[in-house]
């Protein structure tokens, strides 16, 4: 009997010495351990109520009940509930268990041909490997499936002057004020509807964030003029728990938010592509601008790794401001 160490070297190489031979169970190497250990209990009863019927009957129960005691987030369980429906439904009258490389494959390369982005096709992906890997405990069998490559695309930003223009012209205070708090909090849309009352730290100037992505906890800056603005809507609407609240109690929705930021952009005569993504993206991309280390915004924007916050040097255009082009000191005439 041969053995050789367990490394990530060897590991690869196992794969690249039997790939297309035989198959390896990677359980021997990676344990399915539960992730998230810490996070907050979720509950995805939501996802089973009848209006959701339609992407929850082909996911079987246990898939759901697994979500929820790895305690993924709701947004992720909803993400891969219903991709993995329709991954089933697309191979009705085929018992799950049946279905192979060769045929999962072939449903990734259909959902290339309709255009889905690279980012899309990776989630499917790891909505079925879920499946299989997780739910049904069996090997890696599906660890040769093609991944897209990485997208490098810029975020849009929305320029300094821009941002005032769309604050300006919301005359709902209301609606003002969670503008005003998702841009100069730098937040995330669910960070946003996820904010209680008690998480203002109005005396230290912070902001609290609560089972943020990847359910870690942060904290973030609470400038004076929000701070002002957030008494002034507090004081008239007198929210109960959470910071924004539906008319009829519980969390805002999402797309009341995303209704009233795409209202704002038509008011404020803004053409270009934006989202309720876009405020955090500008308020990034501004304190780079304004002379903030990426350390300090990596902290703000809770990232985990400095190379996602690197991304916002390639949108700042402050650098570039001062560099001549080469043709400037050519003598050509027009």
């Amino acid at each position: 009997m041969i053995f050789i160490p367990n490394t990530p070297e060897n590991f690869i190489l196992l794969f690249k010495t039997f790939k297309g031979t035989a198959w390896i169970d990677c359980r021997c190497f990676l344990r399915n351990r539960p992730i998230n250990k810490n996070a907050t209990p979720v509950d995805l009863s939501r996802l089973k109520s009848p209006q959701n019927e339609e992407n929850t009957n082909q996911c079987p129960p246990e898939y759901i009940e697994l979500l929820e005691t790895k305690r993924y987030s709701f947004n992720t369980a909803r993400t891969y509930i219903s991709m993995f429906s329709e991954f089933a439904r697309h191979f009705t009258g085929k018992p799950l268990i049946e279905i192979d490389e060769l045929d999962i494959k072939e449903y990734i390369h259909a959902i290339v041909k309709q255009g889905k982005s690279g980012s899309y096709q990776n989630q499917v992906i790891n909505a079925i490997k879920f499946y299989y890997e997780q739910v049904l405990d069996m090997p890696q069998r599906f660890y040769e499936i093609d991944r897209p490559r990485a997208e490098r695309k810029l975020p849009s930003v929305l320029s300094e002057e821009e941002i005032s223009r769309i604050i300006s012209v919301t005359s709902n205070l209301k609606h003002k004020s969670i503008l005003v708090t998702i841009y100069s909090c730098g937040l995330r849309l669910s960070e946003l509807l996820n904010l209680k009352i008690t998480d203002i730290q109005s005396d230290r100037h912070l902001l609290l964030i609560r089972d943020a992505k990847g359910n870690k906890d942060r904290t973030t800056i609470l400038s004076e003029t929000t701070i002002n603005l957030l008494r002034k809507y507090y004081l008239s609407y007198r929210p109960k728990v959470y910071l924004f609240e539906s008319p009829n109690g519980g969390r805002y929705s999402c797309k009341s938010v995303q209704s009233i930021v795409k209202h704002a952009l038509s008011m404020a005569q803004i053409d270009r592509p934006a989202s309720t993504h876009t405020l955090r993206h500008s308020f990034a991309t501004h304190l780079l601008e304004n002379g903030t280390d990426l350390r300090y915004i990596q902290m703000l924007l809770g990232h985990s790794s400095p190379k996602t916050t690197e991304i916002y040097a390639h949108v700042s255009t402050k650098s570039l401001r001062g560099v001549v082009s080469p043709i400037e000191k050519l003598k050509i005439e027009f």
